[in-house]
């Protein structure tokens, strides 16, 4: 059996891995070719990704042009204990404050004061729709590193 193939989780445990998680590194394309990389925190829906993001931050301009993107979420100290899971798909973008105070709700942040209020105007949400799922948990290696 190949190594990469020892390390893989099944689909499941890697959609678990990532729910029991808040934080990712989100990547857009940048209109330079570069990638765009930034840590967001987001909650897990239906097999949707949901995340928001004010509506003229840079990764929603990217996303109007291109709505690829690949989220990244990681843990581990040692390389033993390196564990993830990298997702390639594409984001729809939802607008209104409706949606937005769903998903601040869903992932804890307050949006009930005044000030997050006014914060709900200025953002959307990015559904993030999974395409392609890569996985790898080091604790599986046999004698580790």
């Amino acid at each position: 059996m190949k190594q990469r193939n020892s390390i893989k989780m099944t689909p499941e445990q890697a959609a678990a891995y990532v729910a029991s998680r808040h934080t990712c590194a989100f990547a857009t394309n940048g209109h330079d070719g570069y990638p765009h990389v930034v840590a967001m925190w987001y909650t897990t829906q239906d097999g949707a990704i949901l995340m928001t993001s004010y509506a003229r931050a840079q990764k929603i301009v990217n996303l109007r042009r291109d709505p690829r993107a690949t989220l990244l979420v990681e843990s581990g100290g040692k390389y033993k204990e390196l564990c993830g899971v990298m997702i390639r798909g594409r984001v729809e973008l939802v607008e209104g404050p409706a949606a937005v105070a769903e998903v601040l709700r869903l992932t804890g942040a307050d949006s009930t004061n005044a000030a997050a209020v006014r914060r709900v105007r200025k953002r959307v949400v990015m559904r993030f729709h999974p395409e392609r799922w890569t996985s790898w948990d080091h604790s599986r290696i046999a004698g580790g590193h």
